[in-house]
């Protein structure tokens, strides 16, 4: 099958975005600044810098984050000389005045998302950033749990919307290779905008869903340094270039750069480790959004019940991002139905 050209093909680093799950949305202005400017020094292409649940994530129910995230945005826009500073906005989440902040920071790019049955929420958000002169771009998210005609019906909202490309977003890590390579085909047949992928490892095989996505022509890639992200992480990025040079793709990224940021300026931030553990594997195994996890892990300690219960249950009631507050009921249910089961 025939690859995109290597110079049509965009990386969206989302270690400062995706990764901020995996510290709990603690991230120093000085560690944002040390991660930009070593990636803008690789030669990223994009750097995406919000609270991991995108513009305005920072509350109770998504977790506060340590820096306002407009103070982290213009501080990697002061530390990029060539690299694009992109944001994300989830409409309900982020608003419009948030968005025209971002813009007026320097941020250049916004992907908004959506669950993968919700383009329509998205149309306000794409128009605002197309006139603020930003790019705007769709993002499918949870595209595993809806069919490929689905997910084309909602990608042409978006690229109706004014989206210049669209997402098929593994939030939870759950798609293998041939789904991935099914979304992506029947998006580049149907679209006449660029189609991105964005994957999450908890399958572990996001570097191989990535791969599949770009031999369908998907020219809009995500990865995270270190596979710092919710759930296992998202596609390793030095790993997915490494692997794309010896393929023959060359994106104009220095691989011994980014090898080098990975373990010297990303490795210390990351709290323990980001292989694949039994909560995260259950997060694809079961199709859950990958943000997921740490709430689910929190309410089982809450609660005294397996967080992976919580999750398979989470699973079957198909619940999606701004669901968050599920968690606590499903742990609170489970945790009767145990103490009644107890007395029998």
């Amino acid at each position: 099958m025939k690859q995109p050209a290597c110079k049509d093909i965009k990386i969206t680093e989302v270690s400062l975005r995706d990764g901020s799950h995996a510290v709990a949305h603690q991230f120093t202005e000085e560690q944002v600044r040390a991660v930009a400017r070593a990636l803008d020094d690789a030669g990223m292409h994009y750097i995406e810098v919000s609270h991991g649940d995108g513009l305005g994530g920072s509350t109770i129910q998504y977790g506060k984050s340590l820096v306002d995230e407009m103070r982290l945005i213009a501080a990697a826009v002061e530390e990029c000389r060539q690299a694009k500073i992109a944001v994300l906005l989830l409409p309900g989440i982020g608003t419009v005045h948030d968005l025209r902040e971002a813009s007026k920071l320097g941020a250049k790019l916004v992907r908004v998302a959506t669950h993968a049955t919700e383009a329509d929420v998205s149309a306000q958000h794409i128009h605002k950033a197309r006139e603020l002169g930003m790019e705007a771009l769709g993002f499918l998210m949870m595209a595993h749990s809806v069919s490929t005609e689905k997910l084309v019906e909602q990608a042409k909202l978006m690229e109706s919307y004014g989206a210049e490309a669209v997402y098929v977003t593994d939030s939870a890590g759950a798609l293998l290779p041939h789904e991935v390579r099914e979304r992506v085909k029947a998006l580049r047949e149907s679209l006449d905008v660029e189609v991105g992928f964005h994957g999450h490892n908890n399958l572990s095989v996001a570097v191989a869903n990535t791969l599949a996505a770009m031999e369908e022509g998907a020219t809009r890639i995500d990865g995270s340094v270190r596979c710092l992200g919710a759930g296992a992480g998202n596609t390793q990025t030095e790993v997915l270039l490494a692997v794309m040079n010896r393929l023959g793709y060359d994106v104009g990224i220095d691989l011994y750069k980014m090898m080098d940021l990975a373990e010297d300026v990303v490795g210390p931030l990351i709290r323990g480790s980001q292989e694949i553990k039994k909560g995260s594997l259950v997060l694809g195994y079961a199709g859950v959004y990958s943000s997921f996890l740490l709430h689910a892990e929190r309410a089982g300690r809450m609660y005294d019940v397996d967080p992976r219960d919580i999750l398979i249950e989470l699973g079957k009631m198909k619940v999606v991002g701004g669901q968050e507050d599920m968690i606590l009921h499903v742990a609170a249910d489970l945790s009767k139905k145990r103490k009644v089961e107890a007395t029998r």
